[in-house]
C-alpha cells in the first residue's frame, strides 16, 4: 500500500464521528429505516470514507465506514461498501467542492418518487426555504428536483446520474439533490452541516408538495 492510500485510511476517526452524529439525527426522524440508506464523506481528493453494507444506520461505530477511492473500490478492508458507492463518488469525481453526501428513504421521499416518475421531475418553486440551496438568492425561483428510474444495475444507474450532471446549468444542479424511483433522495453539499441542511429542505419542500397534492391544490 502506497503513503498516500496509507494517510487516506489513518485519521479518519473524527469524520466518521461526525458524520455518526448526523446519521442519528436522520434514524430518530424514520428516514433510514431497515438496513437502508448510505452516507459518505469525502476525506482528500483521491479517497471518500463511506458506510459499509447493510447494518442499522442507527447504530453506526466508527468500524461501520470504509475508505474508497474515486473508481468505488475498498481500500484495506475485505468488507464490503454500499452498492451504491458509485453515486457517491461520482459526485466527488465531478464537483471537487462536495465534500458529503447522504442518501435517505424517507416516507415523504419515496412517495414522491413514485408520483413523480413519469414526470421525471418535481417542481419547487416560490418557497422562502428554496434559499437554503447554496447559490440560490431569493425564493422567488423554480427549481426542479429530478426523478430518474431505478435498476439494481448500478453502472446503468451511475451513467444515468451522470447523464444528469453533465446536462446541468452551469455545470452543476440547480438543487442539490435528485430521487430514485421507489427509492429515496440523495443531497449534498460541501460539508457535513451544509449536506444536511440541503436534505432538510429537500425533504420539507416535498413533504409540502404532498400535502398540497393531497389537498387537490
Amino acid at each position: 500500500m502506497n503513503a498516500a492510500k496509507a494517510s487516506a485510511i489513518n485519521g479518519h476517526e473524527h469524520i466518521a464521528t461526525r458524520l455518526i452524529q448526523a446519521i442519528s439525527q436522520l434514524s430518530a426522524r424514520g428516514w433510514t429505516p431497515a438496513t437502508s440508506s448510505n452516507f459518505s464523506c469525502r476525506i482528500d481528493a483521491a479517497h471518500a470514507l463511506i458506510t459499509a453494507s447493510g447494518g442499522d444506520k442507527g447504530r453506526l461505530t466508527p468500524d461501520d465506514f470504509l475508505v474508497v477511492d474515486m473508481d468505488g473500490e475498498v481500500i484495506g478492508s475485505e468488507r464490503r461498501s454500499s452498492a451504491e458507492t458509485l453515486l457517491h463518488t461520482q459526485l466527488y469525481r465531478r464537483f471537487p467542492e462536495i465534500g458529503c453526501v447522504l442518501h435517505t428513504h424517507s416516507h415523504n421521499q419515496t412517495v414522491a418518487s413514485r408520483l413523480y416518475a413519469r414526470a421525471g421531475s418535481l417542481t419547487l418553486a416560490g418557497y422562502e426555504l428554496l434559499k437554503a440551496f447554496r447559490g440560490q438568492p431569493s425564493h422567488d425561483a423554480a427549481v426542479d428536483l429530478p426523478v430518474l428510474p431505478n435498476t439494481q444495475d448500478m453502472p446503468l444507474l451511475a451513467a444515468r446520474v451522470e447523464a444528469l450532471l453533465v446536462s446541468a446549468d452551469a455545470g452543476h444542479p440547480p438543487v442539490p439533490g435528485y430521487l430514485i424511483e421507489g427509492h429515496g433522495l440523495y443531497a449534498w453539499g460541501r460539508d457535513i452541516d451544509e449536506a444536511m441542511r440541503h436534505l432538510e429542505a429537500l425533504e420539507f419542500l416535498i413533504g409540502f408538495e404532498l400535502d398540497l397534492r393531497r389537498m387537490g391544490a
